[in-house]
């Protein structure tokens, strides 16, 4: 198998039966790597544009690990009889720790204190709380449970919904009857085929007075000219780790929307993401090793 980091090739030295070769990204263009021709297994190392030389030359390819939860980049790339396995667990805790960390400075109003603080100001004033507050999270995967979970000793109200309902997860398609009564509403989402628009101005419309949209997933998800319809309008806020488009150009007008922060996608980066991402991933190819299905299997319509 073809490993595109020094981390991986640590953590698939300790997966029985694998032989695991270092390659380099940058030096495709001097060819591949001898041992393409024999490989099973590619970890990516960049997008599919820029592997597709490699691709091309791995006839025995059977597995293709991605490093990432989200897999939209790689749906329509894969090579017939090919698996497509995601890092879904490697990043869910960080990413939720983002989704905590803008819920509070929103709640609590961190950014406007700064603002003071830089002014010298000294301006107190009462703030609202996240506690008992109202939280819809759409998507139930690993991401929106270890949100659900943190939320939780915070005394917030927590609603699941996923792409099908299930014990303890109303489905997407109770939305319109779930989002009047949400305050916050977090996307934690993968773009698909189904999921793409669906934060819609209908959608927005059926969130009330002031409340707060936060975007953990992918900027697609969202339809960007509603949101800033509905920013500019003063009647919601949102908190953006993704954009559409993306990165957003420097003279794009949410830039200077009122009531949003921005981050430029930065949920998952933090220290010891690479090693995490490499623990699921060595772990996924041990299963494939073994004969067995990856748990991150992408399957059906993407």
């Amino acid at each position: 198998m073809l490993i595109p980091h020094d981390d991986g090739m640590t953590a698939l030295s300790e997966v029985p039966d694998v032989r695991a070769v270092r390659y380099d990204v940058d030096s495709l263009g001097d060819g591949l790597p001898a041992e393409a021709a024999e490989a099973e297994v590619l970890v990516p190392g960049a997008s599919p544009a820029t592997l597709q030389p490699l691709l091309d030359g791995m006839p025995k390819l059977r597995l293709i690990q991605l490093l990432s939860a989200g897999a939209e980049e790689w749906t329509t790339c894969v090579p017939d009889g090919v698996l497509l396995s995601t890092c879904r667990g490697a990043h869910g805790g960080s990413t939720a720790e983002w989704v905590m960390a803008v819920l509070l400075s929103h709640y609590r109003g961190l950014s406007g204190f700064v603002d003071a603080q830089r002014r010298r100001e000294w301006s107190p004033r009462t703030m609202p709380t996240l506690q008992g507050s109202r939280v819809l999270v759409v998507g139930a995967g690993d991401l929106g449970q270890q949100l659900r979970r943190r939320l939780l000793p915070f005394d917030a109200w927590v609603t699941m919904v996923g792409s099908t309902p299930r014990e303890g997860v109303h489905g997407v398609d109770e939305l319109p009857e779930l989002l009047p009564d949400a305050d916050v509403v977090v996307l934690m989402t993968p773009l698909t085929s189904r999921t793409r628009g669906l934060v819609d101005a209908q959608f927005l419309a059926a969130m009330p007075d002031g409340a707060l949209l936060v975007n953990a997933a992918r900027g697609p998800v969202v339809d960007t000219d509603a949101l800033l319809a509905e920013l500019t309008a003063g009647r919601l806020s949102a908190a953006l780790d993704v954009t559409d488009p993306e990165p957003l150009p420097e003279d794009h007008p949410l830039w200077t929307a009122p009531n949003v922060m921005i981050t430029p996608h930065v949920g998952g980066a933090v220290r010891g993401f690479r090693r995490r991402s490499y623990q699921v991933a060595a772990a996924e190819i041990a299963r494939y090793v073994r004969g067995e299905l990856p748990n991150n299997l992408v399957q059906g319509e993407y």
